[in-house]
């Protein structure tokens, strides 16, 4: 094979068995679901199949229910992302450390993020269950409430409580992607700055996070989008109640496409979120940018 024929075509020929799955895989669905929103297509009227254009989004603009699933989708996101981040960072930071039994710790630490989503959801719905939940049990016993509360029943308490459990989940992978950025961080910075003095705050401030940004760009954009679209956990342990007291978008869009079998106007509600996310992460990756300079 001549050399300028090898430099020229060769990386686009090892590129494009994965450029061709992902079209088929990612773009091709992506397309499919657009057109798709563009219809009046509910599977038990299949006379009643018909191309209306923007119609189906213009309902969700008058659709209270998707109004307040989206503010509740920004509660999610706004309240699960920092805490998993500030939990995360804290253990990354203690499993850095010099201790005894360190390898374990951090072996441990991998349990909730290894466990799946179904499970998570079956386990705390046990303990926040108000009868024979270990929480409730606990806050009795040790004077902290009087009568047993239903966490998941209340519609002021249910999405918070789901909160926790995905907080749970979700912060062992910010500790492990925050220590594996603690382990490119030269020591001889932390000498230099001890030999001048400098407090661990200090230390902390001017070389841990300068040092860590780039790992905390990648891994806010990726815990962004995968809380952003969880809905296996809210939906084992509440399915979006009580009422709709739990219930964010891409929820919302699931029931409305599954449930009601509309997949015209569920897969608008999934579209327009899909935008909404794209140009959040849009914004936070050019931000992020600027502050990476």
């Amino acid at each position: 094979m001549p050399r300028g024929f090898k430099g020229n075509v060769l990386p686009y020929a090892l590129l494009s068995p994965a450029v061709l799955a992902t079209l088929i895989l990612v773009f091709y669905p992506m397309l499919q679901a657009a057109i798709t929103s563009l219809y009046r297509n509910v599977l038990w009227k299949p006379r009643d199949v018909a191309f209306i254009w923007f119609d189906n989004y213009w309902a969700i603009l008058h659709d209270p229910v998707a109004w307040s699933s989206l503010g509740r989708t920004v509660i999610w996101i706004g309240v699960t992302v920092p805490l998993q981040l500030l939990l995360g960072l804290v253990t990354a930071l203690l499993l850095n450390q010099q201790f005894r039994w360190r390898g374990l710790a951090r072996s441990l630490i991998l349990i909730p993020w290894a466990l799946p989503s179904v499970i998570i959801g079956l386990m705390w719905s046990w303990i926040y269950h108000p009868q024979v939940g270990v929480l409730n049990d606990l806050a009795l016993r040790l004077g902290l409430l009087q009568a047993a509360i239903p966490w998941l029943a209340g519609p002021d308490t249910a999405l918070y409580s789901i909160m926790v459990a995905l907080i749970w989940q979700g912060f062992p992978f910010f500790a492990i992607m925050i220590l594996a950025g603690l382990q490119t961080i030269p020591s001889n910075l932390y000498e230099a700055a001890s030999i001048d003095g400098a407090t661990t705050w200090q230390k902390f401030c001017a070389i841990t996070l300068p040092g860590l940004k780039g790992v905390l760009v990648t891994a806010v954009m990726l815990r962004l989008i995968w809380v952003a679209n969880s809905i296996d956990v809210i939906y084992v342990m509440t399915g979006g109640g009580p009422g709709y007291a739990s219930q964010t978008l891409p929820l919302y869009a699931f029931k409305r496409t599954y449930a009601s079998m509309d997949l015209g106007y569920g897969t608008a509600l999934a579209v327009s979120f899909s935008i909404l996310l794209l140009g959040l992460i849009v914004l936070y990756l050019r931000r992020a940018g600027k502050d990476l300079e």
